[in-house]
C-alpha cells in the first residue's frame, strides 16, 4: 500500500487475522467437529480463512473436543504425521514459530488433542489446545498453522464481546440453528464475510464478494466483485449540439429564485 501511494495507484488488499469460530448448545456437534476439522486441517491451517480459534459455548468443550479428536483419527490415522493427507508446513521459519508456541502450551498441559511434530518433515500434527486466558500466546496473532485454541465462552453476547475486542476479522463463523443468534451475529460483528454452520466454503460461491475489513483488508473481489475491482469505470457522457438553453450561462441576476425551483 505504501509503494502504491507514491503512484496514487489503488489497491485491494486482502489479509488476514484471527477468525474466529463460535459453537453454541443448539449446534450439531457430529457435524460441526467434521467442518470444524476439515477447515483447520486443509494445507495444514496456512488459509487466510481457516478458523483461528474456538469460542466454545461453556458445557461445551470436552464434548466437541472428543469429537474432533475423533474426526481427526478418522481423517490422519494413529500416526498422523506420516498420513499422505496432511500438509507441510511451508518453509523452517514458520515450523520454528510454530513448534515454538507448540512446546510453550505443552510446557503447561495446553494440549488437548495432537502436538505430534517431526522438524525433518516440517509436519506438525492438527492439534487442539486448551486455552482459558485471552492474553495467552496462542492469542496474540494470526497462528496460519495446524493450532486450534479452543476457549469457553457464557453465551453468544460474552464471544461477539471477545470478538469485537480484537481487530476486525476476514472470516466469521457461527454454528447454531437458531436464526435469532445468527441474526445477532450479523447485527453486532463487522467481518469481511460470514458463513454460517461450515466454514472456509464461502470463498468458494463466485458470487459472495471476497475480502476484508479494517485490520482484514480492504475492497473485494470475486465473481462480478472482482471485475468491478480490477476495472476502472470510466463515466461517459455525450450531448447534442442543439438545446443548449441560455439560462445555464450568466449572468444570473434575478434568475435566482427560478434555479431554486428548478433544482428543488
Amino acid at each position: 500500500m505504501a509503494a502504491a501511494a507514491a503512484h496514487l495507484t489503488p489497491v485491494t488488499l486482502e489479509l488476514g487475522g484471527k477468525s474466529p469460530a463460535v459453537v453454541l448448545q443448539d449446534a450439531d456437534l457430529s457435524v460441526t467437529s467434521r467442518r470444524l476439522v476439515w477447515g483447520k486441517s486443509l494445507n495444514a491451517g496456512q488459509t487466510c480463512i481457516a478458523p483461528d480459534y474456538l469460542l466454545v459455548e461453556r458445557g461445551l468443550r470436552e464434548t466437541l473436543v472428543s469429537q474432533m479428536g475423533e474426526r481427526l483419527d478418522q481423517c490422519f490415522g494413529e500416526a498422523p504425521l506420516q498420513s499422505p493427507d496432511l500438509a507441510r508446513i511451508v518453509n523452517d521459519a514458520q515450523y520454528q514459530r510454530l513448534s515454538q508456541l507448540l512446546e510453550q502450551a505443552r510446557s503447561k498441559g495446553q494440549v488437548l488433542v495432537g502436538g505430534q511434530c517431526d522438524p525433518s518433515q516440517r509436519r506438525i500434527a492438527p492439534t487442539l489446545l486448551r486455552v482459558d486466558d485471552f492474553n495467552d500466546p496462542l492469542m496474540q496473532e494470526e497462528l496460519f498453522g495446524p493450532l486450534l485454541p479452543v476457549l469457553e465462552v457464557d453465551n453468544l453476547q460474552q464471544a461477539i464481546e471477545r470478538i469485537n475486542a480484537r481487530p476486525k476479522p476476514l472470516a466469521l463463523y457461527l454454528f447454531s440453528q437458531s436464526e435469532q443468534a445468527q441474526e445477532q451475529i450479523l447485527q453486532n460483528t463487522s467481518s469481511g464475510g460470514v458463513c454460517f454452520n461450515d466454514v472456509v466454503m464461502h470463498v468458494g460461491v463466485p458470487e459472495l464478494p471476497f475480502g476484508g475489513v479494517g485490520a482484514s483488508g480492504m475492497g473485494a473481489y470475486h465473481g462480478q466483485a472482482g471485475f468491478n475491482t480490477f476495472s476502472h469505470q470510466r463515466s461517459v457522457l455525450r450531448r447534442p449540439f442543439r438545446l443548449d438553453v441560455p439560462f445555464r450561462y450568466p449572468p444570473y441576476a434575478g434568475r435566482l429564485p427560478m434555479m431554486r425551483r428548478l433544482l428543488g
